[in-house]
C-alpha cells in the first residue's frame, strides 16, 4: 500500500523515536524510504553541516540495518514547502514526520501541521 515513504528529519531527540515507527510501517508494508532532510538558507549557522550529516548518516544506517531500502535526500528551503514538493515530485505514498522539532521560520505553526495542510499524499505524525 505504501511504496514509497517519506521520512524528513531533523535534528530533535523525537526524530529516533519517529524513526522507528518509519522503520516499521516500512518493514510491514515493504516500502522503500526516501529519508530528508531540509536546511534553512539563513539559518546555516545554525545547522552545523557535519552535525546533520553525521545524523543523516546515523538514521540511514539504522534503516538499512532492517533490510530496508533507503536514499538521502538534502535540500534548502523552508521545511514544509520543500517536503511538500519533494513528496509531490517524487510522487511517494505517505509522509511519516514527527509533532516536535526546530521551528526556525519565527511564526507560531509547525512544520507539520503547514504539512497536513500542503500535502499530495497522506501524513502520519508521529507525537
Amino acid at each position: 500500500m505504501f511504496e514509497t515513504v517519506l521520512f524528513p528529519i531533523n535534528q530533535s531527540r523525537q526524530a529516533l523515536e519517529t524513526a522507528k515507527k518509519t522503520i516499521q510501517l516500512a518493514k510491514s508494508h515493504r516500502s522503500h524510504i526516501i529519508l530528508l532532510s531540509v536546511v534553512q538558507p539563513l539559518q546555516e549557522e545554525i545547522n552545523d553541516a557535519e552535525i546533520v550529516t553525521s545524523f543523516l548518516k546515523k538514521t540511514r544506517e539504522l534503516i538499512e540495518h532492517e533490510d530496508i531500502t533507503c536514499d538521502v535526500l538534502e535540500k534548502q528551503g523552508k521545511p514544509a514547502f520543500v517536503i511538500c514538493d519533494v513528496a509531490d515530485d517524487l510522487n511517494v505514498d505517505l509522509i511519516v514526520m514527527g509533532t516536535r522539532g526546530i521551528n526556525l521560520e519565527g511564526d507560531n505553526e509547525s512544520t507539520a501541521a503547514r504539512v497536513i495542510q500542503l500535502a499530495p499524499c497522506p501524513v502520519l505524525v508521529v507525537p
